[in-house]
């Protein structure tokens, strides 16, 4: 087994890098974000090279306003240049910590790759400081952990399909874990364990989510190739049944859901009635809506529609404590390569239009300028 990815990356905070700035990024795209409790908010993406393939870096930077961004702030990245850094995400966790989580592997995909975790306990300082990354998880996570009512956290780990695990090295030790599995920690970050998996029939690339509903339950949801699968765990995680269709129709690609402050559901999703249900099918990434659920996601209400373009994807969200939403997305990763976010409210989502002070839409983070010319 190559040690490359089994090794912390770097982080370069306030880096210089010309061709990791925007001047000099070719493509980017797959973005997180977080707000602080001060206001704060940090965007992370990534980029690197000119696809997604080893040598990419994980982009951090961050806003006090809102509306312009540094350029620099912070970057992940590996010595070896076979080691790839992707799919990246943050958390704050009930402590105030901001998480920063991202994947290691081997060239494109390595079949065992590696979750690694970043921590500063000071995300609201003008110079916050980060621990050294440690690795926490087999597989990839590229979504927000789940706080439980018993104050377990759920990381939604995954590795990928046999399929692409024949592509790389033979793990037989991680053969219960090519799943779209969840790692739990018990112990606020100290120790993480994997607990159980789901192999949901059709899936792609996995990047799942995991919600506590109200009788306890964990439900599951897990991209696939025709929208949203789905399957419930009444034992924390450790078993799953009824893995099926959700009914979420979608262009094969990431969504989002989270529980609100308000205790109602929020997805984002694509949301286009001409999607074709074959499973194999690739749908344009286009209408990005907001949806909310009153009842543990039997139904939705509402409809607020973020982004109709084509070549729109990769939801992830947060909420502030005054109960405004925060969700970022990327457009064009090729060609105009622009990472937004929009703010908006529950009741904005009701009225299906923007009816809240402040709420906005199509705001840009960052526009990558480098030569287009290398992607030809």
């Amino acid at each position: 087994m190559n040690q490359g990815s089994m090794t912390p990356a770097t982080i370069y905070a306030g880096h210089n890098m010309t061709e990791y700035l925007t001047a000099g990024r070719h493509w980017q795209g797959i973005p997180g974000i977080e707000r602080t409790a001060k206001g704060r908010i940090y965007a992370c993406w990534y980029s690197g090279g000119k696809t997604e393939e080893p040598g990419n870096v994980i982009v951090v930077e961050k806003s006090d306003d809102g509306e312009s961004f540094t350029d620099g702030f912070l970057l992940v990245k590996h010595d070896d240049p076979m080691v790839r850094c992707f799919d990246p995400t943050m958390w704050i966790d009930p402590d105030g910590k901001l998480r920063l989580f991202w994947t290691q592997g081997y060239g494109f995909f390595d079949g065992r790759n590696g979750v690694w975790m970043a921590v500063s306990e000071n995300p609201d300082d003008d110079i916050p400081t980060f621990s050294e990354p440690r690795r926490i998880a087999n597989g990839l996570m590229m979504n927000k952990p789940t706080v439980t009512g018993k104050g377990e956290w759920l990381m939604p780990c995954a590795i990928w399909t046999s399929d692409f695990a024949k592509a790389g090295e033979d793990h037989a030790d991680l053969a219960r874990e090519v799943l779209a599995n969840v790692y739990v920690s018990a112990d606020k970050g100290e120790t993480f364990a994997w607990r159980g998996g789901v192999d949901m029939p059709d899936r792609a690339f996995d990047e799942h989510m995991v919600v506590e509903l109200q009788d306890g339950r964990i439900w599951m949801l897990v991209r696939t190739c025709h929208g949203i699968g789905q399957a419930f765990s009444s034992d924390g995680g450790v078993t799953w049944e009824n893995a099926d269709f959700s009914g979420h129709y979608g262009p094969n690609s990431r969504f989002f859901i989270r529980r609100l402050r308000s205790g109602r559901l929020l997805m984002v999703n694509h949301v286009n009635p001409t999607y074709s249900v074959s499973p194999r099918d690739w749908n344009v990434r286009d209408n990005l809506m907001a949806m909310l659920s009153e009842d543990d996601g039997k139904t939705w209400k509402g409809g607020l529609m973020l982004d109709t373009r084509a070549e729109v994807s990769y939801p992830d969200g947060v909420e502030d404590r005054d109960g405004n939403i925060y969700i970022v997305y990327d457009w064009q990763r090729y060609n105009a390569r622009e990472i937004l976010y929009a703010k908006f409210t529950e009741e904005d989502i009701l009225e299906g239009r923007l009816v809240s002070e402040g709420s906005k839409l199509k705001v840009l983070v960052n526009k990558a300028q480098g030569d287009l010319s290398p992607l030809k």
